[in-house]
């Protein structure tokens, strides 16, 4: 659930190392509950999470929120709207405290064109993200909700982030007072 990229990680530290003097990558510090993008609005950078939790949104037309994933350690954000130089598609949001890489759209499209090791890692990020959303999508149709709701929570225990009802549901694809019912039957099924 909390997705991590060590290796990303490891090469955007390098990196930083190397060129901060160029002011085309930077260490940026988010609060909680700040949004590092948003949806619609103009890529202008790329970020890589240094450390902390994010959410990732999109909200539909009909202002239905739905929470596409968790993004934690070495995670990209914003990488597909700066190459197709559109706007952003989501919205990402810090759950908690949040350190991340910023890099201009200029400097990480030179490093694309330039860094063959970078290109091999972000084509892995993409293959990895494809993967996890059609594992996501197949366990949400074949198993009821509280088969995820149990999972889910197996995981927020083992982590520090405590994620709010608002966003389980909205990650899960049902309402707050669905859940509730599930929550419910999950307590009934643990006292029996």
């Amino acid at each position: 659930m909390f997705r991590e990229n060590l290796n990303f990680l490891n090469v955007v530290q390098e990196l930083y190392a190397k060129d901060k003097a160029e002011a085309g990558i930077a260490l940026a510090a988010f609060e909680p509950d700040d949004f590092l993008m948003t949806q619609a609005s103009l890529a202008r950078h790329v970020y890589i999470i240094q450390s902390g939790v994010c959410k990732v949104t999109l909200e539909e037309e009909n202002g239905k929120a739905y929470i596409l994933d968790f993004l934690s350690t070495g995670e990209l954000l914003g990488e597909l709207e700066v190459i197709r130089d559109e706007p952003r598609l989501c919205s990402v949001q810090a759950l908690g405290e949040v350190v991340a890489y910023k890099m201009t759209k200029a400097y990480f499209m030179q490093q694309l064109q330039k860094d063959l090791k970078l290109n091999s890692m972000l084509l892995e990020a993409f293959a990895e993200r494809i993967t996890n959303t059609s594992k996501k999508a197949s366990f949400q149709k074949l198993y009821a909700v509280e088969d995820m709701l149990k999972k889910v929570m197996a995981l927020q225990e083992s982590t520090a982030v405590n994620i709010s009802k608002a966003d389980l549901s909205a990650y899960l694809g049902i309402s707050v007072r669905s859940l509730n019912r599930s929550l419910k039957r999950l307590q009934e099924e643990e006292g029996s």
